[in-house]
């Protein structure tokens, strides 16, 4: 008698064979139940092999956006210590001019600044000067000239998102990675979540899936930020830098999930507790912003969208450089977090991009398609 390999893991591991990345780990859940949980591959194939675990480390690379800075500002707000239409240069004055007076922090959140994607900071400095430098590298980041009109458009922006993580460390008085250690992750139990992995020796010693061979650093990164910006500014950055294992990002999107369906918040637990459902709405809706898919540090399905063809167009996600995406089916519940190493050894392994709406259809069609 034939058994049906399950359609599912048959994807996964045929993904690893082709090279699509070389492990991941995949977390299928309703609500704040963990539905299934596949393993495939490696977790580094230089300069040794080890095989993928559920609980290994990932870099999370662009999820920090969502995750870790856009839910502090959610966190701070709440308190009434930021809000939303204040102007950037209200907490950082060397943000001026080109018309930068007008940028809010709806904007940064909402990639609609005016802001550039991306600049080689980190060319500023050696690697042995990492962390050494970081506030002139700020200073050359507020002072980068606009590239479209405010609120015209939105260009995804990482300079949005590292002033962010300034202005969260000015508006509660302590470093990004505290204020995520203390106020989103610890009350949810999600003890490995955090930056700079290799500076705590319980998770140094953890598997922590490797990614690229860097050119600048002369090295194999494993447990150190894969963002070069990120490594120059410390590691700790409001675009990049955080480090995580599947089960502690299932807590994590449970109680966002459970706040989420919520109106009274009566549930609601760890970062999200007491959060206003308009506002909790407003971060994880698309926004109409001309032409733009963005909501609040969140992105909802586009059309061709890398959740596929299934999740409702009020679902929220995002995407990790490092081969990393969450993706929310607000309506149904339903959430699906891929975490793979496709930059391990070089990210010009680009495979992936066929590979997670093809994913993300086989277990809509699976679990929820018609529910």
């Amino acid at each position: 008698m034939t058994v049906m390999a399950d359609p599912i893991t048959a994807a996964l591991e045929q993904a690893v064979q082709d090279g699509v990345f070389p492990g991941a780990v995949l977390l299928v859940q309703h609500g704040a139940r963990v539905e299934r949980c596949d393993v495939a591959g490696h977790a580094a194939l230089q300069p040794s092999t080890e095989r993928m675990t559920r609980a290994t480390l990932f870099d999370l690379a662009s999820l920090t956006k969502p995750i870790a800075t856009a839910t502090a500002v959610l966190q701070l707000i709440r308190r009434g210590a930021l809000a939303l239409d204040q102007p950037v240069a209200q907490w950082l004055p060397d943000f001026r001019g080109d018309g930068k007076e007008q940028i809010t922090l709806f904007h940064l959140l909402n990639h609609s600044s005016g802001l550039p994607a991306w600049k080689p900071f980190y060319k500023a400095v050696t690697p042995d000067q990492a962390g050494l430098a970081t506030a002139q590298l700020h200073e050359r980041i507020m002072t980068e000239p606009l590239v479209y009109p405010t609120g015209s458009q939105s260009i995804y922006s990482d300079l949005g998102f590292i002033l962010l993580g300034l202005i969260v460390e000015r508006s509660a008085g302590r470093p990004l990675d505290r204020v995520c250690r203390d106020e989103l992750f610890a009350p949810l139990g999600m003890d490995s979540t955090g930056f700079r992995p290799l500076d705590r020796p319980e998770l140094a010693a953890r598997s922590i899936a490797a990614t690229e061979q860097c050119a600048w650093r002369g090295r194999l990164l494993r447990g150190e930020v894969h963002d070069e910006n990120c490594y120059a500014l410390g590691g700790v950055s409001g675009h990049a830098g955080l480090f995580a294992p599947a089960d502690d990002l299932a807590r994590f999107v449970g109680a966002l999930i459970e706040a989420d369906g919520e109106a009274d918040r009566g549930r609601a637990e760890g970062p999200f507790a007491g959060v206003p459902a308009a506002l909790l709405n407003q971060f994880l809706s698309r926004q109409s912003t001309p032409g733009s898919s963005w909501g609040l540090g969140w992105d909802t399905p586009s059309d061709p969208s890398s959740s596929g063809r299934w999740f409702s167009p009020r679902s929220c996600g995002h995407l990790g450089y490092t081969g990393t995406s969450l993706w929310i089916d607000r309506d149904r519940g339903w959430s699906v977090l891929l975490l793979t190493n496709r930059v391990h050894p070089t990210s010009r392994n680009v495979k992936i991009s066929d590979f997670r709406p093809l994913i993300h259809n086989l277990i809509a069609e699976t679990f929820f398609k018609n529910s």
